[in-house]
């Protein structure tokens, strides 16, 4: 059993201890934001927080997450209480597909609390690495700006 501490709650999987964290998320605990894209660490859509810093789900084995406080989609904030980020991705209408809104949420979640009032380069430097083939870039960005403007 590895005990793992998901968006504050204490959970315990009995897996492999090498299963990459993605599979435990989705699979084990029906948390469905991480998105299992190119499963190379390469996309981006599998982005979680661990202790604050945002990593690639796909990449990382379960057993390295273990005591480390994982924060996923799910946590950053709710339907009822969204985040700051979720909310202006909303009004930016900063989606296509959906596909990789998890990812890029998250990393701009971990850019913001590095540099709460970043440019547009920093912004676009920040997601250089999460990949988006609808071509919502621009709206995402834009997205990003306006939750750096209420305190994300």
């Amino acid at each position: 059993m590895i005990e793992l501490n998901v968006n504050g709650r204490q959970v315990a999987v009995d897996v492999d201890p090498d299963t990459p964290l993605i599979y435990v998320l989705r699979n084990d605990l029906a948390l469905n934001g991480p998105k299992l894209g190119c499963a190379r660490g390469q996309c981006g859509a599998c982005t979680v927080h661990l202790d604050g810093a945002a990593v690639r789900a796909c990449q990382t084995p379960v057993k390295a997450a273990a005591g480390q406080a994982i924060v996923t989609l799910e946590g950053l904030g709710s339907p009822a209480k969204p985040h700051p980020l979720q909310a202006a991705f909303i009004a930016e209408q900063a989606l296509q597909c959906g596909y990789c809104t998890n990812g890029m949420i998250m990393q701009a979640a971990a850019l913001l609390k590095a540099k709460p009032q970043p440019t547009e380069a920093d912004v676009r430097a920040g997601l250089n690495a999460n990949l988006c083939r609808c071509g919502c870039q621009p709206r995402v960005v834009r997205a990003v700006l306006k939750a750096a403007g209420k305190g994300a």
